[in-house]
């Protein structure tokens, strides 16, 4: 089904491109997050799964994508900003659930430490609030190529390391897309790589502990930039959250081999439709229950329930 598209104004400075996928039995409307220099392109696998039962909003941040042509390109996003203007579309399109990605995670934990009315379920993929050993050499090798505006340099860092586990095809496509971005986007990425260097290992473990809906948090098994140990972390603070360990997965989760793909289906669909969930929180044993391939690791707080 072709998406129906719009450019929405977000606090009067920013346009946004927007892409409404219509389900045809829809049990809610999710919105997916992108992680950082990537399109609405970067969700194909997720729309797969997600269209079925949801009608889905994707859109482009103002710096990327088909939102670049509606904006100025003058100073960098902060990730207040980019939080503000996601609480704009969540109420735009009365979104009931979100769904994010590695670096759409922090944006995305700041407007739900807001806690939008409308929200009911949240999934944060590919995010930890750690920033660790191989995250930090990661980011610092990452500000030299982006601050150089070095394209090949950035194409080759990312598939390098957290795109490492992709099939040849995705890194190909990412690099090409990668070489393709505009100047200020690579600006964009530094001034977020900058500041989260700036900030204490645990930096987004605070705005967590506001949030009061259903969490779960998807990470690849081999992924030791957002650890799936990392990610549990999140549990100190957010009583109702899940944690879905995908076998065989590094960063890019679904996007990396099918028996992923289908993993972080299950695991994803299971949480946001509870009733029809293969596996019980009364059936954990433990603290880790194999789910569909996976492992899923229940918070203290779903350990406890009936």
């Amino acid at each position: 089904m072709d998406a129906q598209t719009a450019v929405i104004n977000s606090q009067g400075l920013f346009n946004v491109h927007t892409a409404y996928y219509a389900s045809p039995a829809p049990r809610g409307t999710i919105i997916l997050v992108n992680g950082s220099l990537a399109t609405t392109t970067a969700f194909a696998q997720t729309l797969r799964f997600l269209q079925s039962d949801f009608n889905v909003v994707l859109f482009d941040q103002p710096y990327a994508g088909q939102s670049k042509a509606h904006n100025r390109h003058d100073q960098p996003l902060s990730a207040e900003q980019e939080a503000h203007l996601l609480l704009d579309l969540i109420t735009h399109f009365q979104a009931d659930h979100l769904l994010s990605f590695s670096w759409g995670g922090a944006s995305a934990l700041l407007a739900l430490a807001q806690n939008p009315p409308s929200l009911r379920k949240a999934v944060i993929m590919g995010f930890s609030p750690v920033v660790n050993p191989a995250m930090r050499a990661y980011l610092e090798s990452g500000m030299q190529v982006l601050s150089q505006c070095d394209r090949r340099g950035v194409a080759e860092l990312v598939n390098n390391t957290i795109g490492k586990h992709l099939p040849s095809l995705y890194k190909r496509f990412n690099f090409r897309h990668i070489c393709s971005l505009d100047e200020h986007e690579y600006l964009q990425m530094a001034a977020h790589v900058r500041q989260v260097l700036s900030l204490d290992s645990h930096c987004y473990l605070q705005d967590a502990e506001c949030i009061d809906i259903p969490m779960l948090f998807v990470n690849g098994e081999l992924d030791e930039y957002t650890s799936a140990n990392d990610a549990l972390q999140f549990r100190r603070l957010i009583d109702n959250c899940e944690f879905a360990r995908i076998a065989n997965a590094g960063h890019f989760l679904d996007a990396e081999n099918k028996h992923a793909w289908e993993q972080t289906r299950d695991a994803v669909m299971g949480f946001l439709l509870p009733a029809e969930r293969t596996v019980k929180a009364s059936t954990f044993q433990g603290r880790h229950q194999t789910l569909l391939g996976g492992t899923i690791e229940p918070s203290p707080a779903l350990l406890a329930s009936p």
